[in-house]
């Protein structure tokens, strides 16, 4: 059973932080090196000095961003919000010249035993979760939310917003450097939390961002049952801040991660081209327009892959979709059909001599959801070849994730990122 829990906030003060969109961020994730350097710079109350901070000293980085954040509390920077709450979230935002809005909510979400009940769909990977377990030891708190999917039987969102907050004032609102809108509404009433809670009792939870601060919440919370012993199981380590949002796909934006790989000798398109033949027919495709359209539109009906080098582009189109049961064996029949578990073992590891086992981590390899990125990278680098993906559906991320299996890591971006900043979980154990 799904279990969720009204709580209170740690938010900026508005009175002494005019404007929020100055002091967020988006989750330590998708933040660059160059987006860090730019959040560093924005103010000095930037969620970032304590989210993600840049130190010289490795450790000492931690501890850092714990004495920030114990500062700004004291200072007020970061205030309690007046009661307990669930907090409705609505992010409208333009993708292919199309506005869109989002709707959900963020609250706690009670960890299950076991993840009954809450399902995820990626492989994690070490060195972020021993990051994120570290900074979560020092601050003792959820400083960004999960991102959850659910069914929505009940119809909960719609009957939310329709009932309590379309004609309604949001008491924060933010406009990121992407141009989304952020508004965040309190719903605080007896009625309205236990329409949410009720709602939510049978339905299961797909995790779409936010895998490894998941598995660090859940790690956490056996380390302070072994640490504390006799506890009531209503701790505040015993849940997770999340934001939840249903699979309604007029405001659900998925988006594919694409592959920069550097090449250790001179690409050869001819052998590359000889090297997947069995598997691919290939066509050049000339205009760049015209390639993402016939890239997003086959894929649709069959499963296709583009690739881009010496400034041209390709389609690489999969002959037989049979033969995934033969080259893919190892996989269950839900992840084989995947197009990045295509690109995975028949162009990474056939073509190209990757160790599958070594591929999400591989040095040579670069994940982004930028396509123009990638582009101008193989341009100013004769050693860069590009390929390009189409976003993994919704109902294969629910595929995967009920069967108990997991795709490779950075398959899915999900858009707009729930920001980081807005809404602050800070367990009541803390006492300092």
């Amino acid at each position: 059973m799904t279990k969720i829990l009204p709580f209170s906030a740690l938010i900026f003060n508005q009175d002494k932080n005019k404007n929020l969109s100055k002091v967020v961020c988006p989750p330590y994730d998708v933040i660059s090196p160059a987006d860090q350097k730019y959040y560093l710079e924005a103010d000095p109350h930037n969620f970032i000095h304590v989210l993600f901070r840049k130190d010289s000293s490795i450790e000492d980085k931690y501890k850092a961003s714990a004495e920030c954040f114990r500062d700004w509390i004291k200072e007020e920077v970061l205030v309690q919000d007046k009661s307990p709450a669930i907090y409705f979230y609505s992010h409208q935002y333009k993708i292919k010249g199309e506005t869109k809005v989002r709707l959900g909510f963020i609250s706690l979400l009670r960890l299950p035993e076991r993840s009954a009940g809450v399902f995820g769909h990626e492989h994690t990977r070490t060195g972020p979760k021993e990051d994120r377990f570290k900074l979560l030891r020092q601050v003792k708190a959820n400083l960004s939310p999960i991102f959850a999917i659910f069914a929505d039987n009940k119809r909960v969102i719609q009957r939310l917003y329709r009932q309590h907050i379309q004609n309604k004032e949001p008491f924060i609102e933010v406009t990121d450097r992407d141009k989304c809108v952020h508004k965040i509404w309190r719903l605080d009433s007896p009625e309205q939390i236990d329409l949410i809670q009720s709602g939510m009792e049978d339905e299961n939870i797909f995790i779409a961002d936010g895998h490894h601060r998941y598995e660090v919440a859940c790690n956490y919370r056996e380390e302070m049952r072994q640490k504390l012993g006799k506890l009531t199981g209503d701790e505040s380590f015993n849940y997770v801040l999340a934001y939840f949002t249903n699979t309604d796909l007029r405001g659900l934006t998925i988006l594919p991660i694409h592959r920069l790989v550097k090449m250790e000798t001179k690409f050869d398109l001819e052998n590359f081209k000889a090297n997947i033949k069995d598997y691919f027919d290939i066509e050049e495709i000339k205009d760049k327009t015209r390639f993402f359209f016939l890239l997003e539109k086959c894929g649709n009906s069959e499963h296709v892959l583009g690739m881009y080098k010496d400034k041209k582009f390709w389609l690489l189109r999969l002959k037989n979709v049979k033969m995934l049961d033969k080259v893919i064996s190892d996989k269950p029949k839900e992840s084989r059909s995947l197009d990045v578990s295509i690109l995975n073992y028949l162009i990474l590891r056939n073509a190209f001599g990757f160790k599958l086992e070594e591929i999400d981590n591989h040095e040579n390899l670069t994940f982004s959801n930028d396509a123009e990125k990638f582009i101008e990278e193989v341009d100013a680098n004769s050693k860069y070849v590009a390929f390009f993906l189409n976003p993994v559906k919704m109902q294969q991320i629910i595929s995967v994730a009920l069967n108990g299996n997991k795709m490779p890591a950075k398959s899915t971006f999900f858009y707009p990122k729930v920001l980081s900043g807005l809404l602050i979980h800070k367990f009541k154990e803390d006492k300092e």
